[in-house]
């Protein structure tokens, strides 16, 4: 089958074999060609598919040699359609890792569900023992909490509705948004979603099944990002769920006895999520543009092979005062948030493919779905169902 990627609004529809796959052993050719790292042997990576997740999955392993297990959740390709392009992330990465002498198995299915929880602590019990780190990495627009009740997150403001610009990156065209603001139940029900409950429920039950190492480190991620995008993000309704996963994190450390729980705030990338938060594109390919030219530019593997090689295997982990680990210190630079403002109060449909790295921003979209890598044909027909070894054993 010839696949060509198809968009709708801010998906793509379809994704790459191949092309996954060579952007998956361009990730691991990065970390192979930088200083190795002095840090966990035996980790799980929740949300390991994509994005920071992924990123992570392979940083831990090809720089500190460690071995892991990845919880994904990810459909398998069909006959006519293509498989997610997680699903070809993880089938490559397994793939690579498991021919370079690595441990590498995934478990398919919620991480929100206990079902899930139940399976993993039980691989860990068989093949590790215990684990010395756990990322977790998981966004979701929805989940079935333990009460049985499905909560659904939202990109609302918080208190009142907020008007910026924004751009349709199909068309190029500028508009005003408004956003309008969330109720109080929404605001809950995003905490629930995207707070740190989940989060702390996989910890607290590794914990009582005694696969925790002592001493073991927990890193969930998140986002502040600039004041352009506080009403959306940081004070938004999404934003209090993320107050709520520093505040787990804190729990964390203080109740559960041998952990180190942190939160590390990364640097804006293009991910389906973001994609679809408004104001956000624009943003992001302003901010390329600057941070290209400042040399200072950071797609997910880099930033996520600098948390590990100089955050987290360091003897004192650096946070801020919040007791945050900050990896978006490039993107917060003054320099770059002054240049960035200056270019959002001139930018125009007239003068955006000038002044804003829109070639950057699409190169970055389809590559997540394998599109747009050098060295693979997108001519040539390809088979699509392709399997993940430790979920065909």
């Amino acid at each position: 089958m010839v696949v060509a990627p198809k968009v709708k609004g801010f998906m793509c529809t379809t994704a790459h074999p191949e092309g996954c796959k060579a952007a998956v052993k361009s990730q691991i050719d990065y970390v192979k060609s930088q200083p190795k790292s002095e840090g966990p042997k035996k980790v799980l990576v929740i949300g390991a598919s994509m994005g920071y997740g992924l990123a992570s999955r392979i940083a831990l392993t090809y720089s500190c040699d460690a071995d892991t297990i990845g919880i994904i959740f990810d459909k398998a390709g069909k006959e006519k359609r293509t498989a997610s392009a997680g699903w070809y992330n993880t089938a490559a990465f397994e793939t690579f890792a498991t021919k370079d002498g690595y441990y590498a198995k995934s478990i398919n299915g919620d991480a929100y569900s206990q079902e899930i929880k139940d399976e993993t602590i039980e691989l860990i019990k068989k093949d590790f023992g215990k684990v010395d780190m756990v990322i977790y990495s998981v966004a979701a627009p929805r989940r079935k909490a333990p009460d049985g009740v499905t909560y659904r997150s939202t990109l609302k403001t918080v208190g009142e509705e907020y008007t910026n610009q924004t751009i349709d990156l199909l068309t190029n065209e500028i508009t005003e948004v408004t956003i309008p603001a969330a109720t109080e139940q929404e605001v809950h029900d995003t905490i629930k979603v995207m707070g740190g409950e989940d989060w702390k429920l996989w910890i607290e039950q590794l914990k009582a099944a005694d696969v925790l190492a002592d001493q073991a480190i927990t890193v969930a991620y998140s986002y502040i990002g600039p004041e352009i995008t506080y009403p959306i993000y940081k004070e938004g309704s999404i934003g209090q769920a993320k107050k709520h996963l520093y505040q787990t994190a804190d729990e964390l450390n203080e109740e559960v006895d041998g952990l180190l729980a942190y939160v590390s705030v990364n640097k804006a990338v293009v991910t389906q999520s973001s994609a679809a938060i408004p104001i956000v594109p624009l943003y992001l390919s302003l901010l390329f543009k600057v941070m290209k030219e400042k040399g200072l530019h950071e797609d997910c593997i880099k930033q996520m092979y600098r948390l590990v090689h100089d955050r987290l295997c360091c003897k004192e982990i650096p946070t801020d005062q919040n007791r945050l680990i900050r990896v978006d210190d490039y993107e917060m630079k003054p320099e770059v948030q002054e240049a960035v403002a200056k270019l959002w109060d001139k930018v125009s449909k007239d003068n955006i493919k000038e002044i804003a790295d829109l070639d950057g921003y699409w190169d970055e979209f389809y590559e997540i779905f394998g599109f747009g890598i050098d060295g693979v044909d997108y001519d040539a027909d390809v088979a699509i169902q392709i399997p993940i070894p430790s979920l065909d054993e």
